[in-house]
């Protein structure tokens, strides 16, 4: 357990020592050969974009670690982890940092496939396995869910959207106690709910789609220019939105939120494809992000950014197949922090 243990996840942007990531391997969750192979050369854009700043590693199956290794290039590494899906974020190891000196932990968060919506015997065991790697404790306190679903400012304050955690299909506890478990899994004192949306996707609508913690009492959020009521996600994300505005962080503070425009005129026509500019990744020196095609969107996204994350390079990618599959490139990654591991 890692509050109780003197751990603490910090925020993405503290110095990181590495980028986990998942090679995808299995062809019928994206429906076929093809798109895998388009999500595939994804994942190897977004890697060796990391790798500008900081080094990567990509987990993969060990039959198909040469193939990895031969895509991403010579820069990343590969390590011999069995992998089913991407979504590092979610089966990957959420680390936490110590709140005096010594090792780094791994918070294992319970994945489940989300729910049992897909299979995840190996995803499952991603968070353990890597972190028997490094020899780091690896503290589960009994919660299922994933690090997609909840956001940290690293001192002391999480939110996430009830629709994640508190659902029969990943924890059978009531409110008060899905809290006390996912604070002691991120080492937190305060959580500030959101209800989010139920059943609409694989998810349950995770929060780091919608809103992040840029700093300790700064918070990005995307929305549309007006709430459209017949919308579950405009009505969810606009509901959310209030509920920031209403709350205060562990420190007491009232939350200063920078609103992104969703972007309108995108390429991609799949239906349930997900455009969302605050789903990017921050690594050392820089923000790695997607472009969809909304040349207006594109740029007011970058721009503020760029006023977010002053000194860092905003690095924008054209990640479709990522966003047609149903995340971003958030969802993709897993950072390391700097630690003795």
């Amino acid at each position: 357990m890692t509050k109780t243990s003197g751990y603490r996840v910090p925020l993405e942007s503290d110095p990181h020592e590495r980028t986990f990531m998942q090679w995808p391997a299995r062809s019928r969750i994206y429906g076929g050969q093809s798109t895998l192979d388009e999500v595939r050369s994804t994942i190897a854009l977004i890697a060796r974009s990391i790798a500008r700043f900081e080094p990567v590693v990509v987990l993969a199956r060990p039959e198909q670690q040469g193939i990895a290794a031969k895509a991403l290039g010579s820069a990343i590494e590969t390590w011999p982890i069995p992998t089913e899906d991407l979504w590092c974020r979610d089966s990957g190891p959420t680390f936490a940092v110590p709140q005096t000196a010594g090792p780094l932990a791994v918070s294992d968060l319970g994945f489940n496939g989300w729910g049992n919506k897909q299979s995840h015997a190996d995803d499952g065991q991603i968070a353990r396995r890597v972190g028997e790697r490094f020899g780091l404790s690896v503290f589960a306190n009994g919660l299922v869910g994933e690090a997609g679903g909840v956001e940290v400012d690293g001192a002391g304050t999480a939110m996430a959207h009830e629709s994640s955690w508190i659902n029969r299909n990943r924890n059978k506890g009531d409110k008060a106690e899905v809290e006390r478990l996912l604070l002691d899994a991120l080492g937190a004192e305060r959580m500030i709910w959101a209800p989010g949306v139920k059943g609409a996707d694989i998810t349950d609508y995770h929060i780091d789609a919608l809103a992040r913690f840029v700093k300790p009492g700064q918070v990005v959020i995307q929305l549309g220019d007006t709430p459209d009521r017949s919308d579950p996600w405009s009505a969810a994300a606009f509901q959310t939105y209030e509920i920031l505005k209403a709350a205060r962080d562990a420190q007491g503070r009232k939350l200063d939120i920078v609103v992104i425009p969703d972007p309108v005129d995108i390429r991609s026509r799949a239906r349930d494809f997900v455009s969302s500019y605050v789903n990017y990744y921050v690594c050392n020196g820089a923000v790695i992000g997607a472009k969809f095609g909304d040349d207006k969107a594109d740029a007011t996204a970058r721009t503020i950014l760029r006023q977010l994350y002053p000194g860092r390079e905003i690095v924008s990618l054209n990640v479709d197949p990522l966003g047609e599959a149903g995340g971003g490139i958030h969802c993709a990654t897993q950072q390391q922090p700097k630690g003795a591991a």
